[in-house]
């Protein structure tokens, strides 16, 4: 059995996606907490409902970054994960962090990278007048929203988008990608090819919507 200790920031809809999967599909794996560095995170008491152990590392009260990851790292630690996940868990995390967690700690970003890294995504998306959007289930290293890249969701940029819509058809395609991509890590069954990642089967890393 794979142990998840799963990051929110907020309302946690890819954290509530994965916890669901994870029970309805039957994974080898438990969600072994739940947490956050904002002690009014709503996925909080999500979460707790479940029987889920949750913890609140508040960045606020670090007087630096490293200080913060430091004690963030002995928080996760202490419930043995196998795999960490960021479920928009908004705090850039700092090298020796990424390293700490290599090659198990997984990040979704709303954007297909390598494009549009950082902020505002749909924005720039509609800027540049993309045709389609998306979103990637990367790996994490110390460089922001880079990575092996586990899966990708492609959405359509329909006429008369603006951002708010485009973000929330680009969250649909999230809420599919990240469990895929969780249960493909629980499963064993994500292969590294040098700095690239592919599934042993073969299975598509892409899932593209209308």
């Amino acid at each position: 059995m794979k142990r998840l200790v799963i990051l929110i920031s907020g309302r946690g809809s890819n954290m509530e996606a994965i916890v669901k999967a994870c029970a309805a599909e039957g994974w080898p794996a438990s969600i072994a907490a739940v947490i956050s560095n904002r002690p009014d995170a709503g996925g909080l008491q999500f979460a707790a409902d479940r029987g889920i152990a949750t913890a609140v590392v508040d960045h606020k009260a670090f007087a630096s970054r490293d200080d913060f990851d430091a004690e963030l790292a002995r928080v996760i630690d202490g419930f043995s994960p196998d795999l960490v996940v960021l479920a928009g868990f908004m705090r850039i995390l700092t090298p020796a962090f990424t390293a700490r967690y290599e090659r198990r700690l997984l990040n979704i970003h709303p954007s297909l990278l390598p494009a549009f890294t950082g902020l505002h995504t749909h924005e720039r998306a509609l800027a540049m007048g993309c045709k389609v959007a998306g979103a990637t289930v990367h790996f994490v290293t110390a460089e922001l929203d880079h990575g092996a890249i586990v899966m990708q969701g492609v959405v359509p940029v329909k006429p008369g988008d603006d951002a708010k819509a485009l973000a929330a058809r680009v969250l649909t395609a999230e809420h599919r990608i990240y469990p895929q991509s969780v249960r493909w890590f629980v499963e064993d069954a994500l292969v590294w090819s040098g700095d690239t990642v592919q599934h042993r089967d073969g299975a598509p890393q892409q899932l593209l919507l209308s």
